[in-house]
């Protein structure tokens, strides 16, 4: 025997699913253990146990490689892989990639640029994990142009939605255009900041996940990232 884990752990193990999509399965009733559909909670034995998503075996891979992806989304696709409204997904702009990947964190359907992809459930769960230090870089269009008084109110601490935020950090790098950087990510956080200053978001475009950048990366195009890169995402970088 081997030691148990939490089911939903075992999805990101296999690459299937991110922990939080495998739990909506598991309530959907869509997860049997051994014949018996599973509830929340439940651990199982990898190498005992047989695990049935959609009527289908799960398997780990264990000697199969990862895959890490960097993409540049463009506007009007939705990182989610399920849309009920049927609207265009990132994943049908990668082109040649045969292997079910997930996108690390989201960037809305109106905002564009860097967005990670992987099967590495253990990677994923990292990245989105609250105490993730990692800067993401943002530029930012905005209406009007902002005053001293507003550029302040953007960096000071910050209630959203019931929610205290960390202090971002805030430069000019135009008449209209800010950089923003961000250690957490909450939903739609940088169009909501701005809204309660008084400003409105024209452009909305994430150049940087800490040291990994687009550079010339063009818009609605993938590659892979190196093994430096993803050693320095994992923390495993000497």
């Amino acid at each position: 025997m081997s030691e148990p884990i939490r089911l939903q752990k075992y999805f990101t193990d296999c690459g299937v699913l991110s922990r939080r999509a495998a739990e909506a399965a598991i309530v959907a009733g869509e997860v049997t253990v051994n014949g018996i559909q599973a509830t929340l909670g439940d651990k199982i034995d990898p190498l005992q146990d047989r695990v049935e998503y959609r009527g289908k075996p799960l398997v780990l891979q264990a000697d199969k490689p990862h895959v890490y992806l960097m993409l540049n989304k463009p506007r009007g696709y939705v990182t989610t892989l399920k849309d009920e409204k049927g609207r265009k997904n990132v994943t049908s702009l990668l082109r040649g990639i045969h292997t079910r990947v997930y996108p690390i964190g989201r960037l809305d359907m109106d905002s564009e640029g860097l967005l990670l992809l992987t099967d590495d459930g253990n990677l994923t769960n990292r990245l989105t994990h609250p105490r993730h230090e990692i800067p993401k870089i943002y530029h930012v269009s905005v209406s009007p142009f902002p005053t001293p008084a507003q550029l302040q109110a953007l960096a000071s601490p910050m209630e959203i939605d019931g929610y205290r935020l960390r202090p971002i950090g805030v430069s000019v790098l135009g008449p209209n255009q800010l950089e923003l950087t961000l250690f957490e990510g909450r939903n739609r956080q940088i169009r909501k900041m701005c809204a309660a200053v008084g400003l409105k978001v024209t452009q909305l475009r994430r150049v940087a996940i800490g040291e990994l950048k687009l550079d010339d990366l063009e818009l609605g195009k993938w590659r892979a990232l190196t093994e430096e890169e993803v050693a320095y995402l994992s923390g495993s970088r000497k």
